[in-house]
């Protein structure tokens, strides 16, 4: 996953979680094991958790490059190393992901985290979670290709205003 891409699906997750979250109230009283399981289940479904697939493997790699700068002669033997390294340390994603349910079922009462399944459950839901990527993706480009027009037009605007200071440019 690129940096674009990883940015991209943190901005809708985030999208998602503060559109949810400013309409909810949060609930006081600690999660109970159902409100957990049915957090999971949305993590699960919502795909809450695929923008941390690639931390597992750009934290080994950063490690890599680490003892690589320090020895290239090491190439050989940590590519196996972290070969084996990603294998044994894929698991631990589920820590992420009880984490976010977690996260979930402390802002959400049981009976919303109830009725969010349903939702993710119901075509609409099912649609959101395929169409929000597309979604984001094109309101990230728009909003790029924005920003790029506003910025030539503020550049043209300083200019200008240097321009009538007297200054050459």
């Amino acid at each position: 996953m690129t940096f674009m891409q990883t940015t991209r699906r943190a901005l809708q997750l985030a999208l998602v979680g503060a559109a949810l979250a400013s309409s909810l109230p949060a609930m006081a009283a600690p999660p109970t094991p159902a409100a957990l399981a049915t957090a999971g289940e949305i993590v699960k479904l919502s795909g809450a958790t695929s923008l941390f697939t690639t931390l597992i493997p750009g934290v080994i790699e950063q490690s890599k490059i680490l003892f690589l700068q320090q020895n290239p002669g090491l190439a050989g033997d940590l590519n196996v190393i972290t070969a084996k390294m990603r294998a044994d340390l894929a698991p631990r994603l589920g820590e992420l992901s009880a984490e976010v349910a977690k996260i979930y079922a402390e802002h959400f009462t049981e009976q919303e985290l109830k009725d969010l399944l349903a939702f993710y459950n119901s075509p609409v839901g099912k649609k959101f979670i395929v169409e929000q990527a597309n979604v984001v993706n094109s309101s990230l480009k728009f909003a790029q290709d924005w920003a790029n027009k506003l910025s030539d037009e503020v550049t043209v605007k300083m200019r200008e205003e240097l321009k009538k200071k007297g200054h050459a440019l």
